[in-house]
């Protein structure tokens, strides 16, 4: 009998005779994820930031390991996501960003961060903003019945969402299978702008294309017009759920408050927690208690309001007596982007431009959102475990993607060749151990980069029949050029090489741990 079974087996005894669960050990801590959306290297004070206070994470950063080399694995949310509950690159799996009413983007028949968990006899939540899809592909989702399969599916014990994405609708809450509040008497559909406007009886919503002034709270600079709801123009056309809408301003209240309630029902067994949040992503619209507290707009003040929901995870820990035997890791999705579709306060128009009134969200690092540089996937990266990770600073380079390897060696669980298939472990990495972390990994835009060690090779686009000539292909070395300014490439060819074709490789492979 294995190791892993006799644990097992004495974590069900002690379930029968006590009755009431068993508590997280320093073999199964619980794991609570804090993850923040669109939230850049340099808009954490711990990171540099001056000008947004959020002294509730860098309090965390002081108090656990704090990573200078830390990445999602691609600079868009979906595909982030993806990597980090599955272990896989979502390149792999045509994952991009993912419009409204799209499907269940994760197998339900592969190996997931939850599924993991619950192998080692945790409770499994989420709580927060998904934007995986939900539904069956093939099948118009059908938001008035049973909303699935979702994260139910894939692993989770309890949900409770924003299904998509907050700037796309549909906008109401999800809990489990049903919507919230959702009045049977005033269907919910989702669908292009013919379908939903041809649902008689459903609440009709302004068009944000022909009904500009229905955008009340702000107006669009971009996309985001087509139906308005709560004065604020959304991607996507839904009608009817009129009572199950959401509202923006009270969104992080919510969420706390699913969050405070879950660790309290969980507080007797091990528990694993992905709180996904919607800050700082657009339509910004921070609780009026937060409007103001900086001088960045809404974008800023939506970056204190983040503070202070992960201070209210971190209060709920500390009241039920779990601080020191938790694992929190809080990170991002992506790096920062200012305009992304509404004149919500952010002066910055333009991809180009990284600063808006000081503030540089990536930090000295140039990119962010959608881009392939640094800024792109390199995020604020803290892990917390009093129990067993001594405060401090790491430089070692580690990625989201490797959780399902890492925790499997935390638990003991062999991990198959064929699941989570670009995860490696770097659990010495995340528990201090290791000051290097992995030697190279993929990074992830509209296109593929490589990092190893401090280089960063960028491979020259393809040439399409629209654009047949392309920029080359660029090479930096990061320890003397952190803002990827010299294209060294010409002055080290073999290097450039060498790095080229160990990214076709891996691009090509089933898998990097292969």
């Amino acid at each position: 009998m294995t190791r892993r079974i006799v644990m097992m087996l004495c974590g069900v005894a002690m379930v029968a005779s006590a009755g009431t669960g068993f508590a997280a050990t320093e073999s199964q801590p619980n794991v609570v994820i804090i993850y923040g959306d669109d939230v850049g290297f340099g808009d954490v004070g711990a990171y540099g930031s001056k000008l947004i206070p959020t002294p509730n994470i860098d309090r965390l950063a002081s108090e656990g390991l704090r990573f200078t080399d830390g990445h999602c694995s691609a600079a868009t949310c979906s595909p982030s996501r993806f990597s980090m509950l599955t272990g896989v690159h979502g390149f792999r799996h045509g994952v991009r960003v993912l419009p409204p009413n799209a499907p269940l983007s994760i197998p339900t028949d592969i190996l997931t961060l939850p599924k993991l968990f619950q192998q080692a006899g945790y409770a499994t939540g989420v709580v927060g903003k998904w934007h995986l899809g939900i539904g069956a592909r093939g099948v118009m989702t059908d938001w008035n019945g049973a909303v699935k399969p979702g994260p139910l599916e894939i692993g989770f014990d309890a949900s409770f969402l924003l299904p998509s994405t907050n700037d796309r609708v549909p906008c109401v809450y999800l809990r489990g299978h049903r919507v919230v509040n959702l009045d049977p008497h005033d269907p919910l559909f989702v669908g292009s702008k013919k379908e939903v406007g041809s649902k008689k009886g459903s609440t009709q919503y302004p068009d944000g294309r022909t009904n500009r002034e229905a955008m009340t709270y702000y107006q669009s600079t971009h996309g985001h017009n087509n139906s308005v709801i709560n004065g604020i123009g959304r991607i996507g056309y839904m009608a009817g759920g009129k009572a199950a809408l959401w509202d923006d301003e009270t969104m992080a209240d919510v969420f706390v408050k699913e969050a405070k309630a879950y660790i309290a029902a969980n507080k007797n067994k091990p528990f694993f927690l992905y709180f996904a949040s919607q800050d700082i992503h657009v339509p910004r619209a921070p609780h009026p208690r937060f409007q103001g507290r900086t001088e960045l707009g809404y974008r800023g003040d939506a970056m204190v309001q983040f503070d202070w929901a992960t201070g209210e995870i971190l209060k709920a820990l500390e009241e039920n007596g779990l601080t020191e035997n938790t694992m929190v890791i809080f990170s991002s999705d992506n790096g920062p982007v200012y305009d992304d579709g509404y004149d919500d306060g952010t002066t910055v128009r333009t991809s180009t431009q990284e600063e808006d009134r000081g503030h540089d969200g990536s930090g000295i690092w140039r990119g962010g959102k959608y881009q392939i540089y640094e800024g792109g996937t390199r995020v604020p990266f803290i892990i917390r475990w009093p129990a067993k990770i001594k405060p401090g600073v790491s430089d070692a380079m580690v990625n989201q993607i490797d959780f399902v390897a890492s925790f499997a060696e935390l638990l003991e669980i062999d991990l198959p060749d064929n699941e989570a298939r670009d995860s490696r472990s770097t659990l010495a990495a995340f528990l201090g151990n290791d000051s290097v972390g992995q030697e190279y990994m993929i990074e992830e835009a509209r296109g593929l980069a490589l990092r190893q060690g401090d280089w960063k090779y960028i491979p020259a686009p393809r040439p399409t029949k629209k654009k047949k000539k392309t920029n080359p292909a660029e090479l930096y070395n990061l320890a003397d050029d952190p803002g990827e300014q010299k294209n060294v490439a010409s002055k080290h060819p073999e290097k450039a090489e060498s790095m080229n074709e160990l990214l076709e490789k891996l691009r090509k492979a089933d898998g990097v741990r292969k």
